[in-house]
């Protein structure tokens, strides 16, 4: 009897947020280890349909990274980084548009559909939703380790977002389920940050919530305690100090970005964790690190 009248205490913690979140978009950036481990699939799947059931208006944007790595070592052509950014030639864009904008991207449409929800998959192309340009040159080191200029290949920049699409799929009760594929004045398809993607259609919906899914347990501080409430000048300081580094810069950057455009909040989370979101977004503590204008 006890453990029953527990799961009530649940549902009464959670009752305040899902009337106050009635209504208002989430932009859920789906990747990581989350994308890989079946139960945690099923989970992030389960936790999308209640966020939609609940009234809560859901978009998720999806990585793929190991994917195309795998993908791409199949066809016997190596992976290649510079500054983070994967060097896209021709042959790779390709993959990277069959691997994102159809194994990936369809996979997680079926996942959500498998649980109840109503899912449709879309690209930056469908509707040139996404607009973008092709990314200049940039900066990085030879193997002497002197600086030299790289130019990435079909990696591209957001220029616009034209919500139209999202929004009337969202208003007709499905969760769009977008691909980081831009496309550019001439039509040719480009390759986004999955990160940058999710930021830039938080702003253009005007989300209440960007929610990104990492592989570490959100931000610490420098003493390696879990930071659960960050203001945007408070963390821009961490990464000044070096608190906040590597691989977290450019997250918490994308973060900082998106409240400047307009988003409300953004939770940084990890995906390793069942239920990860339901448990960020409906309980008083949090799982997280939120970081809030």
């Amino acid at each position: 009897m006890q453990d029953v009248i527990e799961k009530a205490s649940v549902l009464h913690e959670a009752l305040p947020y899902i009337r106050r979140f009635h209504g208002r978009t989430f932009v859920v950036k789906y990747g990581g280890h989350a994308m890989v481990d079946a139960e945690l699939k099923a989970s992030f799947a389960k936790d999308i349909c209640l966020l939609r059931y609940v009234g809560i208006h859901v978009v998720v944007v999806h990585g793929g990274g190991p994917q195309i790595n795998a993908a791409l070592a199949k066809m016997g052509v190596d992976s290649t980084f510079v500054s983070g950014l994967r060097i896209t030639d021709e042959e790779t864009m390709d993959v990277v548009e069959m691997v994102l904008a159809g194994q990936i991207n369809q996979e997680i449409v079926g996942l959500i559909c498998m649980q109840g929800g109503r899912a449709v998959g879309l690209s930056g192309k469908d509707d040139t939703f996404i607009r973008a340009r092709k990314m200049g040159e940039v900066r990085a080191k030879s193997e002497r380790g002197a600086d030299i200029m790289v130019d990435p290949g079909r990696v591209g920049e957001i220029i616009e977002i034209l919500p139209d699409v999202v929004d009337q799929l969202v208003k007709a009760g499905f969760v769009p389920v977008i691909s980081p594929i831009g496309v550019d004045r001439e039509g040719h398809s480009l390759n986004i940050n999955a990160d940058t993607a999710a930021g830039k259609v938080a702003e253009a919906l005007r989300a209440e919530k960007l929610i990104l899914l990492t592989d570490v347990e959100a931000v610490r501080s420098g003493e390696g305690e879990l930071i659960r409430s960050l203001t945007a000048p408070q963390a821009a300081q961490l990464i000044e100090r070096g608190v906040i580094h590597s691989g977290m810069i450019p997250k918490v950057q994308c973060g900082l970005d998106a409240l400047a455009g307009g988003v409300k909040k953004v939770h940084m989370l990890d995906g390793r964790m069942k239920h990860a979101v339901l448990l960020e977004i409906f309980t008083d503590q949090g799982i997280g690190t939120e970081i809030s204008r």
